[in-house]
Parts: C-alpha cells; sequence; structure tokens
C-alpha cells in the first residue's frame, strides 16, 4: 500500500476570510504535512531546520516564510528545545488564507496584479530576508488584535508589501512538482515522510537508501549533507521530541514511552534521552511538573 504524507484539514472560522493564530509552545510538533491553503508563518522565536518541499535549511529567529497551497512543510527545533527549558520556547505567527482568496479581484483588477505574481511564486515557497521581517513584524503583530473589515485591509496591506520586495528566495526547486496522486516524487519527500510515517517504529537505514534508489553510503551522505545530522541521529531526535510530549501529558510510564516512541529497549532509550536533553526521563518529566506547581503566595 502506498504511503500517504498527512494532509492537514483547514477550517475557517465563521465567515473569516482568513485565519491567524499566535503560537507559545516549547517546541514545533507537526510532522510532515500539506494542506490546501497558503500559509504565511512569521517566526519571532525559535531556531533549529526548516523543511520546504525538497529545499531544506537553517530557520531562526525572524524566519519569514510564505508557502502555496500543497505544498509539504515542517520546521523541525533545534535539541535545544527538548531540554525543558523556559528560556528556549517557540513563538510564532501563523496565517492560513484559501486559494480562492480574493480570486475575482486577483484575476481582475489591476490593482491586485502584484499580489496575484506573489501568491503565483510562492507555488515554491519564498523565504524573505530578516529586514523584511523586520519591517513588517509589528503590523503582523497588530494584526492578532484587528476585526472585520480593518483586519482585512491590512493583512492586505501586509501582502502588497511583500508583492513588492525583491529581498526573497525561492525554495523549491524549478523542477519540483506535487502529485498528489503520487506525492513521493523527489528523494527529500520519500525520506521525510518514511521518517514521519515510521519513526516509532524500526527504521532500516538499508531499506530507505533502497526506496529512493541509492545505496546505503550515498545516502548516508546525502542525507547529512540535506540536514546536517547523520540518519540515525535524525530519527532518534524526533523519538525524543515525541517521547518528550508523552512524557509531559503523564500518561504513561518511562517503560511504555520508550517501546511507543520506537525505541527497543530501555537503556538504549534513556541514553539517547539523556545524550538529547541532559536529563533521565523521570527528571524531565519530574522538572516539568515541578516548573508548573502553583506558588503559593504568603497569606
Amino acid at each position: 500500500m502506498p504511503m500517504k504524507i498527512m494532509h492537514e484539514q483547514l477550517s475557517f472560522r465563521g465567515t473569516n476570510s482568513f485565519n491567524i493564530k499566535w503560537d507559545d509552545f516549547p517546541h514545533f510538533t507537526f510532522p510532515w504535512h500539506f494542506h490546501s491553503e497558503y500559509e504565511l508563518v512569521y517566526v519571532i522565536r525559535s531556531f533549529g531546520k526548516r523543511f520546504v518541499a525538497d529545499h531544506a535549511e537553517d530557520f531562526q529567529d525572524g524566519d519569514l516564510v510564505l508557502l502555496g497551497p500543497n505544498l509539504p512543510h515542517f520546521w523541525k527545533n533545534d535539541e535545544a528545545f527538548f531540554l525543558n527549558d523556559p528560556n528556549y520556547r517557540v513563538n510564532a505567527i501563523v496565517i492560513h488564507f484559501p486559494a480562492h482568496f480574493f480570486k475575482d479581484q486577483l484575476e481582475n483588477y489591476p490593482e491586485f496584479l502584484a499580489i496575484r505574481d506573489l501568491l503565483s511564486r510562492a507555488a515554491r515557497g519564498l523565504s524573505f530576508q530578516k529586514s523584511v521581517a523586520d519591517r513588517l513584524g509589528p503590523q503582523l503583530k497588530k494584526l492578532l488584535k484587528k476585526k472585520g473589515l480593518e483586519r482585512t485591509l491590512l493583512f492586505l496591506n501586509i501582502l502588497e508589501k511583500l508583492s513588492k520586495t525583491n529581498q526573497y528566495k525561492l525554495l523549491a526547486s524549478k523542477s519540483y512538482r506535487l502529485n498528489l496522486d503520487n506525492w513521493s516524487t523527489t528523494r527529500l519527500d520519500k525520506v521525510m515522510h518514511i521518517i514521519n510515517a515510521n519513526y516509532r517504529q524500526a527504521i532500516k537505514l538499508d531499506m530507505v537508501a533502497s526506496h529512493i534508489g541509492m545505496n546505503t553510503t550515498a545516502f548516508c551522505r546525502y542525507f547529512k549533507e540535506k540536514t546536517g545530522k547523520s540518519f540515525i541521529e535524525f530519527v532518534n531526535e524526533m523519538r525524543i521530541g515525541y517521547a518528550c510530549k508523552l512524557l509531559l501529558e503523564g500518561k504513561q510510564s518511562v517503560s511504555q514511552i520508550c517501546f511507543e516512541s520506537g525505541f527497543n529497549n530501555l537503556s538504549n532509550f534513556n541514553r539517547c534521552f539523556k545524550r538529547t536533553t541532559s536529563l533521565s526521563p523521570v527528571q524531565y518529566q519530574n522538572q516539568f511538573h515541578q516548573a508548573n506547581q502553583p506558588v503559593n503566595s504568603a497569606s
């Protein structure tokens, strides 16, 4: 049975023409996915590796990216975000808007021509320079507080400003195409989906290499070049990230979480967990619960 990338189904509240949300959490968790809407992401506070289609690169504070519909993507945080350190969190503004957003105006009115061209370029993903993010950041924050027509007009103004800058780069390669019936058409697509679909179970390196038509040696070199990490390091970080989530939920024992997150023995799990977070699983869990205990005020 062919594997399928996660297709996120988005909904728009009421009659809103677009959604905007404020993200504030320990680390990015959403896996390799696509959706039918445009997405504008402004990372205010976070760093790690960003994957868009067949492109991968580091991201940091001030990352501003516009993605077109059906473009696979995910943000993966650096190991520091899994140490349960309150100094490391994700703060970001994320906007989703449908492919038919102002469709008639974009097609028929010259005032919308620049925005139409912007959205056309977004089919490959656009990463804007930090100077652009710094200029538009205050407006994006202001957008969170606006409502109704005032909010829509401000958003159109932001899109217009993005459409007029040449301080950006295209992310997906020119040859990249996503076939929704058989989406895994590029090597990175295939590898990232295999990892996201299978990291909670055993993944054989030679199987993954064979799946994308490479020998093991060539694949290891390719993967390290794309992600900056070895395949095993990357997979184990995904597993530890998932284990952290389960530990904070507190519904399973450490032993259950070990096997649930893809490790085949407890000692290896404990070793990898401590190497990634500098804490044992129990210490990580206890530290979180202690940090979230209510402070008793003096009577």
